[in-house]
């Protein structure tokens, strides 16, 4: 009887054991598996999202504005006179001022138009050695009024215009990406031109 109880005892031991272990490994795996799922960045702080960048340059050049020169005809159309105008300063200046040549005088000014009505600029090169070949659509040409002083103002109010900028020495004018003798039968343009101050009035 003594020899039952020890065994009973012994396996009743055995057995408190194996549950006490099994229990320990799935508290131990519970303890490992929370371990796990505690956020490893708590003392971390958090970052805002990006703000998208804004291209600050971008914004300055598109607020700037520079004076440049124009030259139209005098009110009594023998001369040219210089107006000048606040435009957008961008990369292609000369572009963006023979398209304002084009435009005409300011309606204020009493100044007339030297450009015929229709023209377009069609393209502009400005060489390193200072020459510009300006390319204007063939209206410069077909709706010219004609005479040697209109034509005379017409020419040397692009040229001029364009000479302002110190990389232009010369100014070559061009129709419709080709060469011309004249627009009007008065003033030879075949050949490259520099400025003449002579015509603009006092």
């Amino acid at each position: 009887m003594i020899g039952l109880k020890k065994k009973k005892l012994l396996l009743l031991g055995l057995l408190v054991v194996f549950v006490v272990t099994v229990s320990g490994c799935g508290l131990v795996d519970r303890i490992l598996s929370f371990k796990d799922d505690v956020p490893t960045n708590v003392d971390q702080p958090v970052q805002p999202p990006e703000e998208p960048q804004v291209d600050v340059n971008e914004t300055t050049i598109t607020g700037e504005t520079t004076t440049v020169s124009l030259y139209f005809a005098s009110p009594d159309g023998t001369g040219l006179v210089e107006e000048q105008r606040n435009i957008a300063k961008v990369e292609g200046i000369a572009r963006e001022t023979i398209n304002e040549l084009v435009m005409g005088p300011a309606p204020a000014s009493g100044l007339l138009p030297t450009i015929p009505e229709g023209t377009a600029l069609v393209d502009i090169n400005i060489k390193e050695d200072g020459l510009c070949r300006v390319d204007f659509s063939s209206e410069l040409v077909n709706n010219h009024l004609g005479g040697s002083t209109e034509e005379t103002l017409t020419v040397y109010s692009i040229v001029n215009t364009l000479t302002q900028f110190p990389t232009v020495n010369e100014v070559q004018i061009m129709v419709d990406g080709q060469f011309v003798e004249t627009l009007a039968g008065h003033v030879d343009v075949s050949q490259a031109l520099v400025r003449n101050d002579g015509l603009t009035a006092e």
